[in-house]
C-alpha cells in the first residue's frame, strides 16, 4: 500500500481508465493508481505522465511484482482478459476486470476458479449496479411494492462516440459489437434488480453501416427469467437522441427509470401504483468510485465487491446466448454455470 491506500496497477492505457477509473481511484479516498502496464512503453509513459501515475511498465510480470501494486484493474481488449487475469491471480493480486470478462464461458470460469484458488478478490466492472437509481429500484422490488414481476424493459445505447469507433465495431477478434459491449450490462442489471436469472433469450441484430459488415451495431432481444418474468433488451450504437431507460412492471406497481444507463451519476426513478405517481429521491454518487471502494473493502475482508467475477460470468453467458440466437434465428437457453453465483452485490 502507498500512503495507507490500496495501490492499483492498470493494465492498458485505455479510454475508460483515462476518462473514469483513474479519477475514481483518486477520488475514492481508499485507493491510488500506482502503475500502468502497456505493451507500448512510450504510450504507457505518456499516459502515466498525463494521469499522474508514478510508474509505467511494458512487462506485465514486472508490474505484478511491484510491491506497491495490491490489485489490478484490467482494461485491455476483451480477448486479453483471460490470460491477464490468470497472471494476476498467479501473482496474488486482487482483480477488477472490465466487461465482458472473456470471449467464452470456459475462459470466464477458468478466471473465477483461478482467483478463488489464489484467494484474491475477483470483481467485474459492471458499474451500473453502483448507480443510486438502480440501488433504489432493487430495494423497491425486494420490498414487494411492485407485487409479482411481469415484464422488464431495458433500453441501452445512443451514439458510440467517435473516439470509441475503433475495435468495438471493426475487430471481431476482440469480441466487438453492441451485444458484447452493451447487453452484458443489461443482463447484469436485470439480475441485480430482480434477483432472478435469465434462462432463455431470442434475439435479432443488424449492421447499419457503422463498422465492419459482420459486427452488429443494433440488437433487440426478448428473454424469460427462471421466475417467469418476461423482458426486452434494446441495444444500439447509432441513435444519438436515444434515452437510456428501464421499466419494471408488476401486479401492484411499475417503476420507470430514465437517463440511467450511462456512466455519469444522473437520472430519475418514478414509481406508479394505486396511490399515483411518485418520484423516488436519489443521492447520486460517482458509480465508479462506489465500485472502487467496494473492491478495496472486499480485499480488506470487509464484505463482497459490488459485482463479483461470478456475476460477470453470468452476464457473459447471456450475451453469448444472445449472439447465438441472433445468428441462428432461434431461441437459445442460457447455460447454467459450473461456478456458483448469487445475483447480489454489496452496494
Amino acid at each position: 500500500m502507498r500512503d495507507g491506500k490500496f495501490g492499483f496497477g492498470l493494465i492498458g492505457a485505455s479510454t475508460i481508465s483515462r476518462e473514469r477509473m483513474v479519477g475514481a481511484m483518486n477520488g475514492s479516498g481508499v485507493a491510488l493508481p500506482v502503475a500502468v502496464f502497456s505493451r507500448d512503453l512510450a504510450r504507457g509513459r505518456t499516459f502515466a505522465a498525463e494521469m499522474g501515475i508514478p510508474k509505467a511498465y511494458d512487462r506485465l510480470d514486472e508490474m505484478l511484482a511491484d510491491p506497491e501494486v495490491d490489485g489490478v484493474y484490467v482494461a485491455s481488449t476483451n480477448e486479453r482478459h483471460h490470460r491477464e487475469v490468470l497472471a494476476c491471480a498467479a501473482a496474488g493480486r486482487h482483480v477488477l476486470c472490465d466487461k465482458p470478462l472473456a470471449m467464452s464461458l470456459a475462459e470466464a470460469e477458468d478466471m473465477v476458479r483461478a482467483c478463488e484458488a489464489a484467494g484474491v478478490v475477483f470483481a467485474t466492472n459492471h458499474h451500473m449496479r453502483c448507480g443510486a437509481h438502480h440501488i433504489a429500484m432493487r430495494e423497491i422490488v425486494r420490498s414487494g411494492r411492485l407485487g409479482d414481476l411481469v415484464v422488464i424493459r431495458v433500453v441501452h445505447g445512443a451514439l458510440l462516440p467517435a473516439h470509441l469507433q475503433t475495435w468495438r465495431i471493426n475487430d471481431p477478434a476482440t469480441g466487438a459489437g453492441a451485444i458484447m459491449d452493451l447487453a452484458v450490462h443489461d443482463a447484469d442489471i436485470v439480475r441485480f434488480l430482480t434477483g432472478d436469472e435469465i434462462v432463455e433469450i431470442s434475439a435479432m441484430s443488424k449492421n447499419s453501416g457503422m463498422g465492419t459488415d459482420k459486427i452488429e451495431d443494433t440488437a433487440l432481444a426478448i428473454f424469460r427469467t427462471a421466475g417467469g418474468t418476461l423482458g426486452h433488451i434494446h441495444n444500439v450504437f447509432n441513435t444519438p437522441f436515444n434515452r437510456g431507460s428501464i421499466e419494471i412492471h408488476g401486479t401492484k406497481g411499475s417503476l420507470y427509470a430514465r437517463d440511467n444507463m450511462g456512466q455519469s451519476p444522473e437520472g430519475t426513478v418514478h414509481l406508479r401504483d394505486a396511490e399515483g405517481l411518485h418520484e423516488i429521491p436519489l443521492e447520486h454518487e460517482d458509480l465508479y468510485v462506489r465500485m472502487v471502494r467496494s473492491v478495496v473493502a472486499a480485499a480488506r475482508g470487509e464484505g463482497e465487491a459490488a459485482c463479483t467475477g461470478q456475476d460477470g460470468l453470468r452476464s457473459l453467458a447471456v450475451a453469448l446466448a444472445m449472439l447465438e440466437s441472433a445468428a441462428s434465428g432461434r431461441a437459445v437457453p442460457v447455460p447454467a454455470s459450473q461456478v456458483s453465483s448469487q445475483p447480489g452485490g454489496s452496494v
